[in-house]
């Protein structure tokens, strides 16, 4: 999979050892045709392999559901469930649920920027300062491009330990009150302006969700316009995205979805709602198997960037752990070739979009961690179905 990194907060009470919940009778994965004529792809595709393989990200007892969705030249080739998706209701996961997506949200502010930066109206080599003066101290010498990136060197706020919950007593505490707070940008950028930097612009790599919170403010500050507004009416509604959200202070995750969950010595606590500001522009959209496949469709087919600004994303920094990250989108190496896309860690969730370069296939998948015996082993077993879902049915 790649590199690893924080999710969108470091949530380590989610980990906490205690009598979890058993996920052992599970619903087995509801694979879903598509409508029409099957066509020679769909009978290449190994369906029960691909069941299988979301029934092992859950049988272990590290997540409590998962989903996941295979597309080619924009037909549904598998799609399927596995797991509980409320666990209070006993509800089994379903393949339409929504989910968060965590940093996958990256990609859809990373895609503003470049349209942003084809209509003229910023640079990627220009400096920080240029645009969002006496917001970060090394400004004039940290580029657009570096945020996209992640080689500013910039420190990562949701490193700091204001978002550590390390132990019961700290997590309760988020239970009860942090996880409404609401966050503007200035003050999360303020928190990750009161450390160093990791390193001088360009020397290095380190994934930091204060770059794409910078890239928020910037896009506010070129438009007029929030972040969110600006993904709503370039990306969302002119591709039919009814299903993601993109959300500022409003806790719920709207429509039917998936929970996520934390294990405490009393069982498992719901902790599906929460204050997103917290994760801003790096990390706080909503969405679908189906609707990020269609988002990944078009990014990578060049609907929504011309040639020249897909060839930016797709320009990789080369540099340390970092290696294969590009401006928002990551290449991910698969046995069949390789893959872009973005993963997305967010509370009680974890996900990851993939297409291929032409943007003719598309994966997706999601799952909900818990801590009730075998994350290892669900991570592990995620990591497989990746590959196994972007290879299936694939000719040489």
């Amino acid at each position: 999979m790649g590199t690893s990194r924080n999710g969108a907060v470091r949530l380590a009470a989610v980990a906490l050892a205690g009598a979890g919940l058993v996920i052992g009778m599970v619903p087995a994965a509801q694979a879903q045709g598509t409508a029409g004529p099957v066509t020679d792809a769909e009978r290449r595709v190994d369906r029960a392999a691909l069941d299988a393989g979301l029934q092992a990200v859950v049988a272990p007892g590290g997540a409590t559901a998962a989903l996941g969705r295979v597309s080619e030249n924009g037909r549904t080739l598998w799609r399927g469930a596995a797991g509980t998706g409320d666990v209070t209701t006993g509800e089994p996961a379903a393949a339409r649920d929504r989910f968060r997506i965590g940093s996958a949200t990256k990609t859809f502010v990373a895609t503003v920027v470049l349209q942003l930066a084809a209509e003229h109206r910023i640079g990627l080599d220009d400096p920080v300062e240029k645009h969002l003066p006496g917001v970060v101290h090394n400004g004039a010498a940290i580029s657009l491009r570096q945020l996209l990136n992640h080689t500013g060197g910039i420190f990562n706020y949701t490193s700091d330990p204001a978002f550590a919950y390390e132990d019961e007593a700290s997590f309760r505490t988020w239970l009860s009150t942090d996880r409404w707070k609401s966050w503007t940008p200035a003050e999360l950028v303020a928190v990750a302006e009161s450390h160093p930097a990791y390193f001088p612009p360009g020397q290095d790599w380190h994934y930091s969700n204060t770059d794409y919170i910078l890239l928020g403010m910037l896009i506010e500050r070129t438009t007029g316009r929030s972040w969110q507004q600006e993904v709503d009416r370039r990306i969302i509604r002119p591709l039919g995205l009814r299903e993601t959200t993109m959300p500022e202070n409003d806790p719920t995750v709207p429509g039917r979805h998936t929970h996520g969950y934390a294990s405490l010595p009393g069982g498992p606590v719901d902790i599906t709602l929460f204050n997103p500001s917290i994760a801003g522009a790096s990390g706080a959209g909503i969405s679908t198997t189906a609707d990020l496949a269609t988002f990944m469709a078009a990014l990578l087919g060049g609907r929504l960037l011309g040639p020249a600004e897909l060839a930016e994303m797709k320009r990789t920094t080369g540099l340390g752990l970092g290696a294969d990250y590009g401006l928002g989108l990551e290449r991910t190496p698969t046995p069949c070739g390789d893959f872009w896309g973005h993963r997305g860690d967010s509370i009680g969730y974890s996900s990851v979009m993939l297409s291929d370069d032409t943007g003719k296939r598309q994966v997706v998948l999601s799952r909900n961690p818990y801590d009730s015996g075998g994350p290892d082993a669900s991570a592990a077993a995620f990591t497989a179905l990746v590959t196994a879902a972007a290879c299936t049915g694939r000719t040489a």
